[in-house]
């Protein structure tokens, strides 16, 4: 039977390697409300993104100087381009991806490799049921994907690109729907059945 946790209730007597977790004297505590499976994985309901070196996100240009572009990418932390590190200019409004190239102690971020994601639209989505939403190598995405035909990228940081092609309306909602039901067992069968029923003939 699955449990719900609190934010700092002990997950585990040992120490234990997962996200929104930590641990002291080594036993592993939550840092968010979060459901405890019976085979004791956690899966968060909520939480803040929590910027790692080497994670994708997705964002868009809030500001445009000369030493490089200020992204929002859904945090309270600022996360930066500069200019040196990228050949493509970017405008104010655009949307990019990019990948977390340094995290600083106060949680700022320097972006690296970043690439403009052409028309279509941001969608937020809760940070930590990003995994939920990419599946076990991919699985969920792509069947969303091949279901819509509409190009997803998906941001750690809880924004979720969507192209301007394919059933865009129902990939939007089968996204929306992993979100509200990320925490419920049986979820892939039920967006499975989700696209099906609603799949444009």
């Amino acid at each position: 039977m699955a449990n719900i946790v609190l934010p700092g209730q002990l997950i585990s007597e040992k120490e234990e390697r997962m996200g929104y977790t930590f641990v002291e004297n080594g036993k592993t505590y939550a840092t968010v409300p979060s459901i405890q499976n019976d085979d004791g994985r956690l899966v968060p309901l909520r939480g803040p993104y929590e910027p790692l070196e080497e994670d994708m996100v997705v964002g868009f240009v809030s500001d445009v100087r000369f030493a490089g572009y200020t992204v929002n990418i859904n945090t309270a932390y600022g996360a930066f381009i500069s200019s040196r590190d990228t050949r493509d200019k970017f405008a104010l409004g655009d949307i990019v991806s990019a990948k977390v190239r340094e995290v600083t102690e106060v949680k700022e971020l320097t972006l690296t490799d970043a690439m403009s994601l052409k028309g279509g639209s941001l969608i937020k989505f809760s940070p930590v049921k990003i995994p939920r939403l990419i599946g076990k190598k991919n699985s969920m995405v792509t069947m969303i994907k091949d279901a819509t035909g509409c190009d997803i990228f998906i941001g750690r940081n809880g924004f979720v690109w969507l192209s301007d092609k394919g059933d865009v309306s129902l990939a939007k909602r089968a996204v929306q729907k992993v979100d509200a039901e990320a925490h419920i067992p049986g979820l892939t069968d039920r967006v499975a059945a989700f696209l099906k029923e609603n799949k444009k003939q």
